[in-house]
């Protein structure tokens, strides 16, 4: 896995909904906010539910008020997952980044509760601060093209 630490974005005073993606192997859950200073709006759907995951984004542009045509730019772990996930939220649209989990700040010094609500909602107000432009707040994965993958590489 090679990891970046800049993506490439777009303008930022576009309308704008930040989705994080807590995926786990039955239930994905979704932290979405479209500014820093908004409570996330905290959804959970089945893995691989991509219908409802498409009717929840408009609701969440509804919630957030946006308009129904408001870009959508998403991120999640890297994981056991690999790229399918990527590859399905590009093809719908979404600019999707997936994230080096061990390049996630965390406080070594307080415990940590752990759930997939609160990594979700860090996640999301993370996304928010990577596409604001603000640096080193975490490292991406490179995504291979698919071409790769059917060479074996």
């Amino acid at each position: 896995m090679t990891a970046k630490t800049r993506p490439v974005m777009d303008s930022v005073s576009e309308p704008t909904l930040y989705v994080a993606f807590e995926l786990g192997a039955t239930d994905w859950t979704l932290a979405m906010a479209s500014a820093l200073g908004q409570a996330p709006w905290v959804r959970t759907l089945r893995a691989g539910d991509f219908a409802k995951l498409t009717r929840w984004l408009l609701e969440s542009r509804r919630h957030c008020g946006l308009p129904p045509t408001a870009r959508v730019v998403s991120c999640y772990e890297a994981g056991r997952d690999g790229f399918g996930i990527h590859r399905a939220l590009e093809a719908q649209g979404i600019r999707d980044r997936i994230v080096d989990s061990a390049s996630i700040e965390v406080n070594r010094r307080a415990r940590r509760a752990k759930t997939d609500r609160l990594d979700a909602v860090k996640l999301v107000l993370m996304l928010i601060r990577v596409w604001s432009g603000e640096a080193r707040v975490w490292r991406e994965v490179h995504v291979p093209p698919v071409a790769a993958r059917r060479r074996g590489m």
